[in-house]
């Protein structure tokens, strides 16, 4: 046996659970494509009828199945789509479902300087703050990226949370921010979005054969007492074949009574109640580059 290796413990979940489940959902609409044509023209009306499918079926869609298994999920919404949209928030709210910042118009955290993020967080808490109710405590980075300084950035009162990284498949810390990690495997968009007109390789994946890519990835992570963290965009799995989809891998997760499902923010809560300073707190170790 090899000596030496970092073997951390396993990681403990509450009420004697094996794992744990969150669903998530980015709610981006046509943020993104704001976005990418800041400062242009958009020429590109087939992207943004795909994107605006979310407010008008796939957002209810979604939440309506989730109220058929009794589940709360966790639904991260620009604040540019809060406010085009100021149904959304107090929707998602009065049906027992968490809502997080995800930035103001979906931006590339990674290329913002210090203040510009910061004036990304507040704008996107003001927007927030003026639909009323509580106050989110979770952020998720859009497109999953940030740049090393901006984890301090993160810390601060309102944030108890982000999900946006993937260091480990449970819950850790990051120089003190509590991370609620992602996996690209489990997210529908590198499988489901497709614009056509030449910008993409391949068809999207079949979702009967993407049912059985996540039952697999579920009872696999679930099995080492991971975090099985489903992340969709309702203009992609709102639609019908994917609604069934989801709906048969629901009927799956519903079965195992040893595994808990629940939302982001509670998932933060246990974590930062039961393992602070503990093995699960990591360095943000810097890497050399000047080779």
């Amino acid at each position: 046996m090899a000596e030496g290796l970092n073997r951390i413990p396993p990681y403990e979940w509450p009420e004697g659970y094996r794992a744990a489940v969150v669903f998530s959902a980015d709610v981006d609409v046509e943020s993104p494509y704001q976005w990418a044509n800041r400062g242009k023209t958009p020429q590109r009306l087939g992207e943004l009828e795909q994107r605006r499918f979310s407010p008008r079926r796939g957002l209810a869609r979604l939440v309506d199945l989730l109220a058929q298994f009794g589940a709360r999920g966790s639904f991260y919404v620009p604040g540019a789509v809060m406010e085009a949209y100021p149904w959304i928030v107090p929707g998602l709210r009065a049906e027992g479902h968490e809502v997080g910042l995800h930035g103001v118009y979906h931006e590339a955290m990674q290329t913002l300087d210090n203040a510009r993020f910061d004036e990304v967080m507040d704008r996107s808490l003001e927007i927030y703050a003026a639909q009323g109710g509580r106050m989110p405590v979770g952020f998720r980075s859009p497109s999953w990226e940030l740049a090393p300084h901006q984890v301090a950035r993160l810390k601060r009162p309102e944030i108890a949370y982000d999900s946006s990284l993937m260091g480990m498949d449970h819950p850790y810390r990051l120089d003190g921010l509590t991370e609620i990690p992602v996996y690209w495997p489990i997210d529908d968009a590198i499988f489901f979005r497709y614009f056509g007109g030449g910008r993409d390789t391949s068809p999207p994946t079949s979702p009967a054969a993407l049912l059985e890519a996540w039952l697999w990835e579920f009872d696999a992570v679930t099995a080492m007492g991971g975090l099985f963290m489903i992340t969709v965009h309702p203009w992609m799995s709102g639609r019908a074949s994917r609604i069934e989809m989801l709906r048969q891998l629901f009927t799956h997760i519903s079965t195992q009574d040893d595994v808990w499902w629940t939302t982001a923010a509670e998932v933060a809560s246990w974590h930062n109640s039961r393992h602070r300073d503990g093995p699960f707190d990591m360095l943000l170790d810097p890497v050399r580059t000047d080779f």
